[in-house]
């Protein structure tokens, strides 16, 4: 008997890790980067998810800058995002007479997190920044049509800006949307016959096919849509080009 419960433990055992296994979050730096900037506080100036600044008196520009266009007005790379976040301003700006002239009028001031955060977390904010921004986009022209038709076909709403992100979905397997450049995507999608099923049908032939992703598919509250009935052609060939891209160079 004593035998029989301690093997029934250890199979126990072996079930609960194989399970945490399975249904252990793996957010992009990107989706990271978003919940810090939720929980501290980044989007209360800057608007939700950082594309609506709020008014600004004072200022010439009359508003917090966004994420998106106005980004590139204050900074011009990865670097020059990471000064902003870490000590409020990059180095060569905060030279500039005129540009402290025109910060001291503002009413609001970009705080310096550098204290407060993590050099991941800080890395996270800034991958979510320029995720956001699209600051790196595809030379390939195929995966630029592919880049443009998720925008226009919704993708964006539940991946997040170019499919990067892992927004909360209740009742799925991990609890979150999965982003195309994540660890999660290959065992969704093997391939690009997969990624048409899942697009043309809402779901691959291979998860249909087996009762626990059908269970968890059937239960999340964000479901993938069905998009066969809103396509052109060439629309699966150019998506697919830019999830290559977002996975390859844009990774690196």
């Amino acid at each position: 008997m004593r035998k029989f419960l301690l093997g029934l433990l250890v199979l126990l055992a072996i079930a609960l890790m194989t399970w945490k296994w399975i249904t252990w979050p793996h957010l992009p730096a990107a989706e990271r980067g978003r919940r810090i900037a939720e929980r501290t506080g980044c989007f209360a100036c800057h608007g939700p998810e950082g594309i609506r600044g709020t008014a600004n008196p004072g200022r010439l520009d009359r508003s917090v800058p966004t994420f998106t266009g106005d980004l590139m007005m204050y900074a011009s790379d990865v670097s020059e995002i990471r000064e902003w976040i870490t000590d409020g301003v990059p180095a060569e700006r905060a030279k500039s007479q005129t540009w402290r002239s025109e910060r001291d009028r503002g009413t609001l001031v970009m705080p310096a997190f550098g204290g407060r955060l993590s050099k991941r977390e800080i890395s996270d904010l800034v991958a979510f920044v320029a995720a956001v921004n699209r600051l790196s986009s595809p030379y390939d022209s195929l995966a630029r049509v592919g880049s443009t038709r998720i925008e226009e076909l919704g993708c964006s709403g539940c991946h997040g800006a170019g499919g990067r992100l892992a927004r909360p979905n209740p009742g799925s397997l991990k609890g979150y949307v999965p982003s195309w450049d994540g660890v999660d995507f290959p065992e969704l999608v093997r391939n690009k016959t997969e990624f048409e099923e899942w697009v043309v049908e809402g779901r691959s032939h291979r998860f249909a096919a087996n009762a626990m992703a059908r269970y968890f598919l059937d239960h999340a509250v964000l479901e993938m849509p069905v998009y066969r009935d809103h396509l052109v052609a060439g629309d699966v060939d150019a998506i697919w080009a830019y999830i290559e891209w977002l996975r390859g160079d844009a990774a690196e």
